[in-house]
């Protein structure tokens, strides 16, 4: 009997156990992917599952898993994860993050799947040392991964230039933004701004970003004592969890900051929180693409942003929002200081990074081009023994509006493996 050619079978893998930016650009593809051509199925953590709720397409189909290296059990789970391959005869293995990929990159290859994928969602500055920062690793798990995805220029550089990954191997395909996901309610910022004891015309900046090292709290904290001088009534709110909550907490009060600064802990609708503040605030000392920049500027929300990485590519300074160094907490309040003093400036940077994410990151565009990528990718790859004729006919139209959520409940209910 021959195999039916569709669905093309795509396993997404992340071991990632909360959600920020590289498990939105997984539920992007999750929601997004066509229908008639794609089934997705989800290997990651429970707890991710659980952070995604809802929001979760209904027929996609997860397996909580966790691999861990180099603990004794590794054998054992890498041998589960290779029946999820043969059960669901999947066709795509798309790994999200290197830690990932060498997790599973090469447990995919021993199985025979056609086509395997790796996104690199992020400059790891945090690799150091002879082993681990000579990639050397990298490389050799680079021998079991067809196809790299680098979410920005500057991410694609660093794959070949600081990881010298082959160059033919790397695609660059930026992240989009849910222009759904940054919507607000007309009394969002009203309700936030009582929820939190501010005034109506309290300045508010607003950091949504992980507390973690990379993300640079402390440079915009010690920051805020100069903004404090000129505007005393500003407000800084940080949505997100992590390691240094308590760090940063404690520090707020050597800097006497307790009754600007809010911690709010991890919060799914985002756009009601752009909606509550003036200035979107990146601190970051390292990114690939900053998913929360893309977001802020199609809220409407002007961005002040370390020069870092992919950054630059969508914070364009003086056209679509305001860089700076990183590291640099004078520099960071001048350029915040700046904007409270120029609403003109905010104005005209508002509206030309709206048109900027309109042209450049949309999430349609970051589906259809990955879907370009697998579709080529599988027709190309020798071990495809599902396609041996072209995938999609010539002059099919792949380009679409995504998904609505009401459109995605009429899809059959997935099932648990």
């Amino acid at each position: 009997m021959p195999i039916e050619p569709f669905p093309i079978n795509i396993l997404h893998f992340a071991i990632n156990y909360v959600r920020s930016g590289v498990e939105e650009h997984i539920l992007l593809l999750l929601r997004g992917l066509d229908r008639r051509y794609f089934r997705s199925i989800l290997v990651c953590p429970a707890e991710l599952v659980e952070k995604y709720g809802t929001d979760l397409p209904p027929d996609v189909e997860y397996v909580p898993m966790q691999l861990r290296i180099p603990k004794p059990s590794y054998a054992a789970t890498a041998y589960q994860f290779a029946n999820i391959l043969r059960h669901h005869r999947i066709d795509i293995l798309h790994s999200h993050m290197f830690q990932a990929s060498r997790l599973v990159s090469p447990v995919g290859r021993a199985c025979g799947v056609p086509v395997i994928i790796e996104t690199a969602h992020v400059r790891e500055q945090w690799r150091s040392g002879w082993v681990k920062g000579n990639f050397a690793i990298d490389r050799l798990v680079g021998r079991f991964v067809d196809h790299y995805i680098a979410v920005s220029e500057a991410n694609a550089r660093y794959l070949v230039q600081e990881k010298r990954l082959p160059a033919r191997k790397i695609h660059v395909i930026p992240n989009g933004c849910s222009v759904k996901r940054v919507e607000s309610s007309r009394s969002a910022r009203q309700q936030l701004r009582d929820r939190l004891g501010f005034a109506k015309d309290d300045p508010v900046l607003l950091v949504i970003a992980r507390l973690e090292p990379q993300k640079g709290h402390r440079v915009l904290l010690e920051a805020m004592p100069e903004i404090r001088r000129e505007f005393p009534r500003i407000r800084l709110v940080c949505v997100g969890e992590g390691c240094l909550r308590q760090e940063l907490e404690l520090h707020v009060r050597t800097l006497e900051l307790q009754d600007v600064v809010r911690f709010v802990g991890f919060q799914s609708s985002v756009g009601d929180w752009f909606a509550l503040a003036d200035i979107s605030v990146l601190p970051s000392f390292y990114e690939g693409l900053p998913l929360v920049a893309i977001e802020s500027l199609a809220a409407g929300c002007v961005v002040v942003a370390t020069a870092v990485d992919g950054t630059p590519e969508v914070i364009r300074n003086e056209k679509t929002g305001l860089t700076v160094p990183p590291g640099d907490s004078p520099s960071m309040a001048n350029a915040i200081l700046r904007l409270l003093k120029e609403p003109d400036l905010r104005s005209r940077l508002v509206a030309a990074g709206k048109d900027w994410i309109r042209n450049h990151f949309s999430e349609d565009q970051q589906i259809h081009r990955t879907e370009q990528l697998y579709i080529h990718a599988l027709e190309m790859s020798p071990r495809n023994k599902k396609h041996d004729t072209p995938i999609v006919p010539l002059g099919t139209d792949l380009t679409r509006n995504v998904y609505s959520p009401n459109e995605l409940e009429k899809f059959p209910r997935a099932n648990g493996f």
